[in-house]
């Protein structure tokens, strides 16, 4: 069992930058591939960005190359979300989540994963 917990979210303006944490319980975190979702409000929950196992392979929404950067610690058993040039229409609930097949694939970006966190809120204001 996998327990995810995500913090750093918050108000923005336009422009500005935010980093999120997802903190991982378990000794397996290191062999997992993680990823970022958001959902928005009315809005169905949608891909943002995977980094698998090794952290040798990322993947990112089209939406947010270029902008948005995922690392991870396996140390501090800790992933980040780094969200640069922020706009509007990044405004969502942001979710982790952790899979236990460490080849990145698009079920995944699909959202087929196996654990998800409660999710931080992140509001970018214009």
């Amino acid at each position: 069992q996998v327990q995810l917990v995500e913090s750093g979210g918050g108000l923005v303006q336009a422009g500005g930058s935010l980093r999120l944490s997802c903190a991982a319980s378990g000794r397996t975190f290191s062999s997992y591939t993680m990823g970022w979702f958001r959902q928005a409000p009315g809005k169905e929950r949608v891909f943002v960005a995977l980094i698998s196992w090794s952290a040798g392979s990322t993947r990112y929404a089209d939406s947010v190359k270029g902008r948005f950067t995922i690392s991870r610690d396996s140390a501090k058993n800790t992933v980040y979300l780094q969200m640069n040039s922020l706009k509007p229409e990044d405004t969502a609930v942001y979710y982790c989540a952790a899979d236990q097949r460490r080849l990145l694939s698009t079920a995944q970006a699909m959202g087929s994963m196996d654990y998800w966190g409660k999710g931080t809120l992140v509001t970018v204001s214009s």
